[in-house]
């Protein structure tokens, strides 16, 4: 399967006709853009959506964009801010963001009896291998897998919810923090988040959950169901497998570690269980989700690199998480243990990975160190007076500027308090993470790869090391 796929449409010019490419790598960047477009003109001109003044442009935008990247990070106070309205308008953004408006457009497009454009069906079905069927099928498989996760998870929190808020008031928080939730998003009707349910075990239970189904991914939850529910013998697929590990190394030792690290800080108060339920949290929500049961402006700094790793490695391909990805993450340390046992190939599970996917994951990981840098190197200037040393600034800006592109939605308390060109970057930052940094790199790519020169130079020795 080719991975350059496009939309292919003639367009007459000087009287002949001439084929014009648009590459799906970018319509789905663009797609994200329009809908931050419309995300931000509703916030600017629909009614009803504010208990007191409208939010600045700059404000819209960067709500639009927090919201339909499933970020989480905002400027203003979700449950105080905006009234039920202007809460269901971020629903809406969230659940179309963490869906991909893609999807959404080809599940149109199939329920008026037509077929697909090639863009519409590839860039959404390009990354599924062809064991699990025509993207149609999966397109299918999403949108019941989306809206049961999110019906069961919805239910489950007002039955938790509904004795002590009022059955029909805990309606709509439950509903919201579902979508939420399984989209990885992050916002809250709550002003404190999720900090008043610290030692609630269902929510917190029903809340990770559908954080973890929400970052696995389509293709490995469609992998496992394909595996698991007509009980077959046939093997999961390498991907699936690296991500199922990693997930599961990411999230138990995470929650180790926060206990370790917390123990006598932000979890001190707490009795043995509610400390280890409050870990486990800590470490499925840095990955990518941004709820919080603690305050991060007050955790140990050994938490707080903890926290930006899992916010950097986020979630896995094909999902609702941002970052770098679980399988990037996993062949780099593949990678790294293939060397050192002098091995040329990178493997696992009996099987060699392609030298091309693991160029790949390099690029992706020395690419998202760089723009990470830089990143906080402009906050460190825009967000810094002049001739004032404040070196807390520099981790916060570093967690803010990690939370940003690993769409998790986390802070230290930095958000409200950006710049206008603060919030400029980490409004790229929050678009960059959730598109994903190699699909961009992809699209500029594409005409560098048409004038590909089909000769190369000769080698030459570097030193390394």
């Amino acid at each position: 399967m080719h991975p350059r796929f496009r939309w292919v449409f003639d367009t007459e010019l000087e009287g002949r006709t001439r084929r014009a490419t648009l590459p799906a790598v970018q319509l789905l960047a663009l797609s994200f853009a329009g809908l931050i477009g419309v995300g931000t003109l509703g916030f600017l001109l629909l009614p009803g959506l504010y208990v007191g003044p409208r939010l600045s442009v700059i404000d819209a935008l960067f709500t639009a964009t927090s919201a339909v990247c499933v970020t989480g990070l905002v400027v203003v106070d979700t449950a105080t801010f905006f009234t039920g309205w202007g809460q269901a308008w971020i629903a809406w953004l969230i659940q179309l963001g963490g869906l991909g408006i893609l999807t959404i457009a080809t599940l149109i497009i199939l329920a008026l009896g037509r077929r697909p454009t090639m863009a519409v069906g590839q860039s959404v079905g390009q990354h599924l291998p062809r064991r699990f069927g025509s993207p149609r099928a999966v397109l299918r498989a999403v949108v019941v897998v989306t809206f049961i996760a999110e019906g069961a998870g919805a239910m489950v929190l007002w039955l938790s919810w509904g004795g002590e808020m009022g059955w029909a008031r805990a309606v709509w928080p439950a509903v919201f923090h579902a979508i939420s939730a399984f989209c990885n998003a992050g916002f809250s009707t709550f002003s404190t988040s999720l900090v008043g349910f610290r030692e609630h075990l269902p929510t917190l239970a029903t809340i990770s959950a559908l954080i973890v189904l929400g970052g696995l991914g389509f293709v490995v939850l469609t992998d496992v169901w394909v595996r698991v529910v007509p009980r077959t013998t046939r093997r999961l697929s390498l991907h699936t497998t690296l991500v199922l590990a990693t997930t599961v190394v990411l999230l138990v030792g995470g929650a180790v570690l926060f206990y370790v690290f917390e123990a006598a800080n932000v979890l001190g108060g707490m009795g043995v269980v509610t400390r280890a339920l409050n870990a486990a949290f800590m470490s499925v929500t840095a990955r990518t989700a941004g709820f919080n049961t603690v305050d991060y402006g007050t955790i140990s700094d050994t938490s707080v690199v903890l926290t930006i790793l899992l916010m950097v490695i986020g979630g896995s391909p094909g999902s609702t998480a941002g970052g770098i990805k679980t399988t990037t993450a996993a062949l780099l340390a593949l990678l790294f243990v293939s060397h050192l046992r002098g091995k040329r190939e990178v493997s696992a599970r009996h099987r060699t990975v392609r030298p091309e996917h693991v160029a790949l994951a390099t690029g992706l990981a020395v690419g998202t160190v760089a723009v990470l840098a830089a990143a906080v190197f402009v906050l460190m200037i825009s967000e810094l007076p002049v001739n004032v040393q404040d070196r807390t600034l520099l981790v916060r800006a570093t967690f803010e500027a990690a939370s940003a592109f690993g769409t998790v939605g986390l802070s230290m308390g930095l958000t409200a308090a950006l710049t206008t060109a603060g919030k400029l970057v980490i409004t790229f930052l929050m678009f960059l993470g959730r598109v994903g940094p190699l699909t961009l790199a992809a699209s500029m790519a594409i005409a560098a790869q048409r004038r590909r020169a089909h000769y190369r130079h000769a080698f030459e020795d570097v030193v390394v090391g």
